[in-house]
């Protein structure tokens, strides 16, 4: 064997003699295999959370897969051959009728390549793990196998595959479609876990049994293969205890090297729909993500509020919202009522729950009388960007019609129940509602054996919830402040408590997110700490990312009070330092982080003074603007706020132009990059967006520290390098360590800081062994950020940086940036 034909490669670790690289394995295609391993290594990161901790049986092929004409050998292998079984891949031994056999569990890149080594192209999983002491569990996911018969196409599994999603979604599930690589599709949904493979089997079957009842000419769900020429089999039997189904991101053994790809719904509408090659899926991965994310996210408790909303509703056809990330759950009390002219006109009554808007259609609108209720009949949920929708759906899509906003506005909440919600809305002074807060009680009636039919009905007042009395709040700028509030100015009020505002995220992205420039407004992005302003009765609270108060860190941002006048004001800004020549300095920013007694905030004010550059604006005197578009947000930002040119607080302007200039401008000045958002988006509160794109010139990169080890030379005393991880799940996984970018004085912090956080064993998962030599493990606990020059393959930072200690940020909110 040729020298250049074997490798002796390194993974996470685990040292794996890779053999054979140029041997064919797909003649057809001439597919080697060094490509099988390159393909493995490359979807490792999205393969491996859908088969972690399940029973893997293997089929290999040894010599290939052969042509046509001469098919290769496929030797189908349960039982591992401990013999040349390498010893850090974890087994299983799960007892057969036959006896008791070893499987491997395919939870690490190491292991996934070392398959693709022994030729095992395949991989098939069952639909439940097992447990850290290798005891089986209930199935976490359900299964269904879309078979095409004799002269059924691709595209007739895609309509079965959406005829069983129509009846998963109605049973609370989010079904999620892998074009096999074989023949047909797999639908998977994710489960709770509370049931029995028998119990989960049962349904399935049952499930497969209504879809042929339906469509008779279409669906079978007997196995006899006499009756499936013409018809797709609806497969049930894979949710059985002791069958196992091709796991997703798996190479096929078929005369082309297809894959198990995971699909999204939008793709199974084509007329071209095939399977994919491994090339294609590489391709699409590192370009979209991978679509089934969330089936090993377990989130059949948490069912994809949205999914039917997006059944209904084509993006390229309907200029309302179709979000395709699945909602996060907030905790928002926002409500819009828009006027629909649809075939009949109705008004759509929507109140945010839960990261998206519960919706009822109320026929004769609401309720102006205490006497006489209402019909309200409960819809699928929409996006919270509904809330800001106006304008016509097309002819022929789905609630086609001009649809305006009503009223809109903020809700106090006094019960949510199934079957009952009360709440009472703040409306705008020129809504529909009349400028005064109403108390309206939804009850479900289920008239009609309707489960959908609610009744409206409006309450009286409640002193303790409202009072539909009192006169409608001043909109900002529409009446000066009276003297309440100059006395008010004069004399601070009590402290600002309750819950800190989360600020809205940004995603990571570049030039190629912005389809149309037009769209989108460009800021420069400051490299500082995020902080939400509260103004309120004369007071300023300053808080974090993650709910920390650092007003008392930061008194020379107390003029922010005079600044916004006679008004209560919430504002998103950050917090940056400068030096001399005026570019944002976050290393500067480090001296001034965690500081709370006085002397040291005085001293740490002369060296280093702070700047907060405001971007938006989210109250203004007890009326929220996150439903406003950006755009008016920012007029009203500019409006209300005029500061000096030498003051500390700023209102940093949008770049004109395009975002070639604004690049070359933030290069120009120094800055970390470019913000690109959405004109016409809404502030998605505590939640990250594409609305929001960040745009940066270096990659950097949040991250959670498990340990540390000893340095050499002079550093042989004190830290040497910290070992590093990103939450993965449950999980924070390695990514590698960074030695590089301290000082004396940060690295003696960082060695106190640590020093009392001590563990005795690793909080991170992946570390290799020759990095954990003589590691210092401590609780993970502190995030810090790196600057790094990009991701390896095996996910681990190149040629990082250490920039500095982020005390604004909890571990559970680093995410991997790119």
């Amino acid at each position: 064997m040729a020298a250049q034909d074997t490798e002796v490669v390194d993974i996470d670790g685990h040292r794996l003699k890779l053999t054979n690289l140029d041997k064919v394995m797909y003649p057809e295609t001439g597919t080697t295999k060094a490509d099988i391993f390159g393909y493995y290594s490359a979807v490792a990161d999205a393969m491996i959370p859908h088969v972690r901790d399940r029973i893997a049986t293997r089929k290999r092929w040894v010599h290939g897969v052969g042509t046509p004409d001469d098919p290769g050998q496929v030797f189908f292998q349960k039982d591992l051959d401990q013999a040349s079984t390498p010893d850090w891949v974890r087994q299983v031994t799960i007892q057969h009728s036959s006896g008791a056999k070893s499987y491997p569990l395919v939870n690490d890149r190491a292991t996934l390549i070392w398959l693709a080594q022994i030729a095992s192209l395949e991989i098939h999983v069952p639909q439940w793990r097992v447990d850290r002491d290798g005891e089986r569990e209930n199935p976490d996911r359900l299964v269904l196998d879309l078979d095409p018969g004799e002269g059924v196409t691709l595209q007739d599994c895609a309509e079965v595959a959406r005829l069983a999603r129509a009846i998963l979604t109605d049973m609370g599930l989010d079904p999620m479609p892998v074009t096999s690589g074989s023949k047909g599709i797999h639908l998977y949904a994710a489960l709770d876990g509370s049931q029995t493979s028998d119990q989960v089997s049962a349904v399935a079957h049952e499930l497969a049994r209504v879809l042929e009842s339906d469509h008779p000419d279409l669906v079978v769900s007997d196995m006899k293969k006499s009756l499936r020429s013409g018809k797709v089999l609806v497969d049930w039997s894979q949710n059985n205890g002791s069958k196992t189904t091709i796991a997703p991101y798996s190479l096929r053994g078929r005369f082309e090297p297809t894959v198990a790809a995971p699909r999204t719904w939008r793709e199974l509408e084509a007329k071209d729909l095939q399977h994919l090659d491994y090339r294609e899926v590489m391709e699409r991965l590192s370009r979209d993500g991978d679509p089934l994310t969330g089936l090993s996210a377990g989130h059949a408790s948490e069912p994809d509020r949205l999914s039917t909303y997006r059944s209904m509703r084509d993006a390229a056809k309907t200029p309302e919202p179709v979000p395709a990330e699945r909602p996060e759950a907030g905790e928002g009390r926002s409500f819009v009522i828009q006027e629909h002219h649809a075939r009949r006109l109705h008004w759509d009554f929507r109140l945010e729950n839960d990261g998206v808007l519960v919706s009822w259609a109320l026929p004769k609108g609401t309720p102006t009388d205490t006497k006489q209720n209402h019909l309200a009949v409960h819809t699928e949920d929409h996006p919270l960007e509904y809330g800001g929708f106006a304008g016509d759906i097309p002819h022929g899509e789905y609630g086609a019609g001009h649809v305006d906003i009503w009223d809109h506005g903020d809700y106090e909440l006094e019960k949510w129940r199934d079957d009952e919600v009360i709440a009472t809305l703040h409306g705008q002074p020129d809504g529909g509602l009349g400028g005064v807060p109403r108390r309206f009680a939804l009850i479900r009636t289920a008239q009609g054996g309707d489960e959908k039919n609610w009744l409206i009905h409006l309450m009286k007042p409640d002193t303790e919830h409202g009072d539909a009395s009192e006169p409608a709040k001043t909109a900002p700028g529409k009446a000066a402040p009276g003297k309440a509030a100059a006395s008010r100015r004069r004399s601070p009020g009590a402290p600002i408590t309750g819950t800190p505002v989360s600020p809205m995220l940004a995603t990571l992205g570049s030039a190629a997110d912005l389809h149309d420039e037009d769209e989108w407004a460009f800021e420069m992005k400051w490299d500082g700490i995020r902080a939400i302003a509260e103004v309120r009765g004369g007071r300023l609270r300053l808080t974090t990312r993650n709910g920390n108060d650092v007003t008392v860190t930061y008194p020379d941002l107390a003029g922010l009070v005079d600044l916004a006048g006679d008004h209560d004001l919430v504002l998103d800004g950050e917090i940056v330092t400068l030096n001399p020549q005026g570019r944002p300095d976050f290393g500067l920013l480090q001296t001034r982080m965690g500081l709370t007694r006085p002397g040291d905030v005085q001293a740490a004010l002369k060296r280093a003074p702070a700047h907060y550059m405001v971007f938006d604006l989210l109250e203004v005197d007890g009326t929220k603007h996150t439903r406003d578009p950006y755009e008016r947000r920012r007029e009203l930002l500019f409006d209300l706020l005029h500061p000096a040119k030498n003051d500390p607080v700023q209102v940093p302007p949008a770049f004109d132009g395009d975002l070639a200039h604004a690049v070359a401008s933030s290069k120009e000045l120094g800055l970390e990059g470019v913000m690109a958002k959405r004109r016409d988006s809404t502030y998605a509160t505590g939640r990250r967006s594409r609305s929001w794109i960040k745009i940066k010139h270096h990659l950097t990169q949040e991250v959670v520290i498990g340990g540390w080890t000893p340095g050499n030379g002079r550093r042989a005393n004190t830290i040497g390098a910290l070992l590093l991880g990103i939450p993965d799940g449950d999980t924070l996984r390695y990514v590698g360590k960074v030695g590089t970018g301290f000082t004396d004085r940060v690295l003696d912090d960082l060695a106190k800081k640590l020093g009392a956080h001590e563990r005795k064993t690793s909080p991170i998962e992946g570390v290799p062994s020759a990095d954990a030599r003589g590691a210092h493990w401590v609780r993970p606990e502190f995030v810090g950020e790196v600057e790094f020059a990009e991701w390896t393959g095996p996910g681990r930072l190149r040629q990082p940086s250490w920039r500095g200690l982020r005390p604004d940020k909890r571990p559970d909110q680093v995410v991997r940036e790119s």
